[in-house]
C-alpha cells in the first residue's frame, strides 16, 4: 500500500477521496496504489499518467473541476489495477513490434466504457468509447456492457493493428483500422508509461496478477451497482503460470540424478542404529543410496525452419542454461529442418541457443531430427519448433514441444507442448 505521503500529500488527494465517498471498495482500490506529483513537462504532458505502479500529477491538474479530476483518477487507478502498462511490455515481448499509441487507446477504450455509467466523475470531452471504437473500426453496432464481457486489450489490439510489414527504413504503415483507430482519438491521453525497471520475474508478474484480479473482483462485489466498473469486465488480469516455471519444473523432474542403490555403503538409519535393534538384536544389512554416477543427459532439437523473437529465444536460452547448470546435465543441440544440419555438444550452462539464426519458410521433417536425439540416450528431449511439419517418429526419452504463442493451437504429434508466451 501506498506509505502515507504518497497517500495524503498530493494533487489527487481530493479525487482519490471523492473516489471513496462514492465508491468505499472500488474507489479504495486508489490506496494501493502509488501516487505522486510530477514537475511541468511541457505541454505534451498529460495531466495524469502511470507507469502501472504510481500515479503521476501534472501541475495543470490541479486547476481541473474535482468531477473531472476524480474521472482522471478513477480512469488512471484501473489501468493500474488492470495491470495495463505491464501487459504491453508483455505483449512487446511477445510480439516485437507494438505500437504504443494503439495499444493506450484500446486500453483507454475499455476503461472508458467501464466508467461511463457514474454520473458523480466526468471523462475529459472526446474520450473513446470501447463500443465506439469496435464501431467504427469493425463495424456494426455495439453494447457497452456486452463488449466489456467479451474484448480485452490484447485481443482488441490485435484487432485493430492492420499495419503493413516493416519497410526498408523499419517504419510501418497504418491500415485501415489503425488509421481509424488514429482518427477517433487524435491526441489521445499517452498516459501509459513505460514500466519501471527491472521488472519483476514472471512468478512474481503472476502473483501481482492474482492479487489485483481479486482485489477488483471483492471490490466489485463490495460496491454493486456504485462500482467503478460497469460489470467484472473480460480484461481483468489473468493468472497463468509462467512457461519459464513450467520448463524449470520438466527439466528438473526429468534430468535429476537418480539415485543407485550402494551395498558397499549401508544407509543412514542402519548407521544410525549401529545394525541392532532396540533390544540388542542383529539387523539385517540395509544397503545406502548415492546418486547415480552417470550425468543426466538433455537434447534441445531446433527447428530452425521456423520463426521465434530474439527476446524470447534469449528468455529461452537463458532458462536452459539456468537449469542445466544447476543439475549439471550437458546440453546437445541438434540443429535442422528437413534434415539434420549439425550436432553440437555442450558443458552445464554453455549451450549457443542464444545465438541460433532462424531461416522462416516452413518445410520441417522432424522425423530425422528426433531420430538423431535418440541417439543420444537423452533423459529429455525439448523441441523448439512452430510444430509445422510431421514426425514419424517416436523417441523412448519424453518430448516437451516448445512453441512460440503465435502457433498456441498447433497440436503436437506427441508428448507434451508448452506455450512460451
Amino acid at each position: 500500500m501506498a506509505d502515507g505521503a504518497d497517500t495524503h500529500r498530493h494533487r489527487g488527494t481530493r479525487a482519490t477521496q471523492r473516489l471513496v465517498e462514492y465508491a468505499p471498495s472500488t474507489g479504495g482500490l486508489a490506496l494501493w496504489v502509488h501516487h505522486r506529483d510530477g514537475a511541468d513537462a511541457g505541454e505534451q504532458m498529460p495531466a495524469v499518467a502511470t507507469d502501472g505502479h504510481t500515479i503521476f500529477y501534472a501541475p495543470a491538474f490541479a486547476s481541473l473541476p474535482l468531477p473531472l479530476q476524480t474521472g482522471l483518477v478513477a480512469h488512471e487507478v484501473l489501468h493500474v489495477a488492470l495491470r495495463h502498462a505491464q501487459r504491453l511490455a508483455e505483449l512487446r515481448q511477445q510480439l516485437g513490434d507494438v505500437d504504443a499509441r494503439l495499444f493506450n487507446t484500446c486500453a483507454d477504450a475499455i476503461v472508458n466504457s467501464a466508467l461511463g455509467h457514474l454520473a458523480w466523475l466526468e471523462l475529459p470531452a472526446g474520450s473513446v468509447r470501447l463500443e465506439a471504437l469496435l464501431a467504427q473500426t469493425l463495424g456494426g453496432s455495439f453494447d457497452a456492457t456486452a463488449a466489456l464481457l467479451d474484448w480485452d486489450v490484447e485481443r482488441l489490439y490485435r484487432a485493430i493493428d492492420d499495419r503493413a510489414p516493416p519497410d526498408p527504413q523499419g517504419g510501418r504503415s497504418d491500415g485501415p483500422r489503425a488509421a481509424r483507430t488514429r482518427a477517433i482519438d487524435p491526441q489521445g491521453m499517452a498516459d501509459l508509461l513505460p514500466v519501471p525497471q527491472p521488472q519483476a520475474d514472471p512468478e512474481q508478474q503472476a502473483e501481482q496478477a492474482r492479487t489485483w484480479g481479486e482485489r477488483l473482483q471483492r471490490a466489485h462485489a463490495g460496491d454493486g451497482v456504485f462500482s467503478l466498473l460497469r460489470t467484472l469486465v473480460a480484461d481483468l488480469p489473468r493468472t497463468r503460470t509462467p512457461w519459464e516455471q513450467v520448463l524449470r519444473t520438466q527439466l528438473a523432474r526429468s534430468l535429476s540424478r537418480r539415485l543407485d542403490v550402494s551395498w558397499s555403503r549401508p544407509a543412514r538409519s542402519y548407521l544410525a542404529n549401529q545394525g541392532r535393534t532396540h533390544g540388542g538384536r542383529r539387523l539385517p544389512f540395509e544397503p545406502g543410496r548415492l546418486p547415480a554416477k552417470a550425468l543426466p543427459r538433455l537434447v534441445v532439437v531446433v527447428d530452425v525452419s521456423g520463426s521465434i523473437a530474439d527476446a524470447l529465444l534469449q528468455r529461452f536460452a537463458r532458462e536452459i542454461d539456468a537449469i542445466t547448470r544447476r543439475l549439471e546435465a550437458g546440453v546437445t543441440l541438434v540443429i535442422g529442418d528437413d534434415r539434420v544440419q549439425r550436432v553440437e555438444q555442450h558443458e552445464p550452462g554453455r549451450s549457443s541457443l542464444a545465438d541460433i539464426a532462424f531461416q522462416g519458410g516452413g518445410g520441417t521433417d522432424f522425423t530425422p531430427l528426433l531420430e538423431e536425439a535418440g541417439r543420444h540416450d537423452p533423459d529429455l528431449i525439448v523441441v523448439l519448433t512452430d510444430l509445422q511439419g510431421p514426425a514419424r517418429q517416436r523417441p523412448r526419452a519424453p518430448v516437451l514441444w516448445a512453441v512460440p504463442e503465435a502457433h498456441a493451437a498447433a497440436l503436437q504429434p506427441f508428448g507434451r507442448k508448452l506455450v512460451l508466451g
